[in-house]
């Protein structure tokens, strides 16, 4: 079975510079949300969560290729989100944002081995989800330690699920708070 997709949404961010400072290169960040019918929203509790996170790969990857696109680049970082409508619970945006979506957005954006960081939450529409990003080579890479904020003007509906996917172009303009560096991950230092 297939989500049935209302609508997909793209945010993009660039940040040429911070605290005075020109940022060489620019700091992209791009967030897509894929806003979807929930098929268990209003119903009695459920211990099978499948009808959601078996198909939920097929948003993984649809977002990924619209956040690839919207980066224009190498994705340096990445994180997810799912947010729920009223008369959903918490457990079905956890259920949609699983492994199976995960590793399909992880492939849309040309791999990445470390944990996906994430976040969920029951809302009505017009909420602000801060979406987490964290390197994706090594999760310890504090330098890439950041977030990007999506408003939701007209979701999630009582009975829809929002799946957000970000990335972005490089680490913190101006990180300087140490730690592993991000060529030290990818070196297996």
């Amino acid at each position: 079975m297939a989500l049935e997709v209302r609508k997909v949404l793209s945010f993009v961010e660039e940040i040429r510079t911070e605290a005075g400072r020109p940022a060489d290169p620019p700091l992209r960040k791009a967030a897509a949300a894929a806003v979807f019918h929930n098929p268990l929203a209003g119903r009695p509790y459920q211990e099978d969560l499948a009808a959601l996170i078996d198909p939920s790969d097929a948003i993984g990857e649809l977002l990924g290729e619209v956040v690839a696109a919207a980066i224009g680049g190498e994705a340096e970082s990445y994180g997810k989100a799912a947010v729920v409508g009223l008369a959903g619970e918490q457990e079905h945006a956890v259920a949609v944002k699983t492994s199976t979506m995960g590793d399909a957005f992880r492939a849309a954006l040309g791999g990445g081995t470390a944990w996906l960081p994430s976040v969920s939450k029951r809302c009505a529409p017009g909420a602000t989800v801060d979406v987490p990003l964290c390197c994706k080579e090594d999760v310890w890479v504090r330098s890439h330690y950041d977030s990007i904020a999506v408003t939701l003007h007209d979701a999630p509906l009582p009975d829809e699920l929002v799946v957000i996917v970000a990335a972005a172009s490089r680490g913190r303009i101006g990180a300087r708070v140490g730690g592993r560096t991000r060529a030290e991950a990818i070196a297996g230092d």
